[in-house]
């Protein structure tokens, strides 16, 4: 799959966020990365195992005062060449296109679930991750 078509899964699942969501994302902007870089899979514990789909860099929305403003975008960067890895591994000779789009989905909701605040325990609770 190019990085074309990686976009347009992205946007798609973007574009298809719960009105709940979507109307309550504040300065945010949500991009694609081909993977993440050595220092980033470091400063996450993951340098030599493991494997990262997608990071929220930012302010959660918890954590925001009356002090908060002329701040840069947060930052939610979905992963593709991790999430392609991933979608050939779980499904080898099916249809990879609606595994990518289910994965990134399922990583742009749980991004967008720390923007809001939540942990990666509270992620697993309610399936997001």
């Amino acid at each position: 799959m190019d990085s074309d078509r990686f976009d347009e899964l992205l946007n798609e699942a973007v574009d298809g966020l719960p009105a709940e969501f979507a109307t309550r994302l504040e300065n945010v902007d949500v991009v694609a990365a081909a993977a993440p870089s050595a220092r980033t899979l470091r400063d996450m514990g993951l340098a030599g195992r493991g494997t990262l789909l997608g990071l929220y860099r930012g302010i959660p929305q918890t954590r925001r005062t009356t002090r908060y403003g002329n701040v840069l975008p947060d930052e939610i960067v979905i992963y593709r060449e991790p999430i392609l890895a991933k979608a050939r591994a779980e499904c080898p000779d099916g249809d990879l296109d609606a595994t990518v789009r289910a994965l990134v989905r399922k990583t742009v909701l749980h991004e967008i679930g720390h923007h809001f605040g939540l942990s990666d325990t509270d992620l697993r609770r309610i399936d997001c991750g």
